[in-house]
């Protein structure tokens, strides 16, 4: 009985912070209302026995990408009008693509109910009585092995090319003469002058 009020619970939850999230106006709202979704998303992966995506749902998105999120548009200067205007252009292919997300869905859920297809006993053959962070990691240690680490590679190479896209020289400047400055006496730092009226300091 508790199983069931939390899953209600939850998912109206999910489904009202996920309503609010693309109606809020102000984009600081809707990235809080993103995160009480996934708060509640992550309610639901406990009860399906998923903790390892319930902790990755806090830990990621909501102690990472959404917090990011919300630094970035609380220090952008959004022009509200322009980004009205932008979204009444934009309307009917967003509609478009809401139509044809929520047919995916329908579609999803008939199949499922005609029968659902045991893929994950094929693609992950595991021991039901093993937890579900076991599970994962044994997983990715030893069936997929390989493939997980060349994601990593491919992360550090995105990462690599990230950073010389926006590395830049800076031109025109003194190069820094490390030895001459760590060897500079005090007395040589400043120097102490009284130049008289309307005249000038040599540098």
């Amino acid at each position: 009985m508790i199983q069931t009020l939390a899953f209600y619970l939850f998912a109206v939850m999910v489904l009202l912070s996920a309503a609010l999230t693309i109606t809020a106006r102000n984009p600081v709202h809707a990235v809080l209302w993103l995160i009480l979704a996934f708060f509640n998303a992550a309610g639901l992966m406990v009860l399906v026995g998923a903790e390892f995506i319930a902790m990755l749902l806090v830990i990621v998105y909501v102690g990472a990408v959404a917090v990011l999120f919300l630094f970035v548009v609380m220090m952008l200067n959004i022009d509200f009008a322009e980004l009205r205007s932008g979204f009444a252009r934009y309307l009917p292919v967003g509609l478009v693509l809401a139509i044809g997300l929520a047919a995916e869905i329908i579609v999803g859920i008939g199949a499922y109910g005609a029968g659902a297809i045991e893929l994950s006993r094929r693609a992950a053959p595991i021991d039901p009585a093993m937890p579900n962070i076991q599970a994962i990691g044994e997983l990715l240690y030893t069936r997929y092995l390989f493939i997980f680490e060349g994601a990593g590679l491919v992360l550090l190479v995105a990462m690599i090319g990230a950073i010389v896209l926006t590395h830049r020289e800076r031109g025109g400047t003194r190069p820094q003469n490390i030895n001459r400055q760590v060897s500079r006496r005090p007395q040589d730092a400043t120097r102490n002058t009284q130049p008289g009226i309307g005249q000038g300091i040599e540098l």
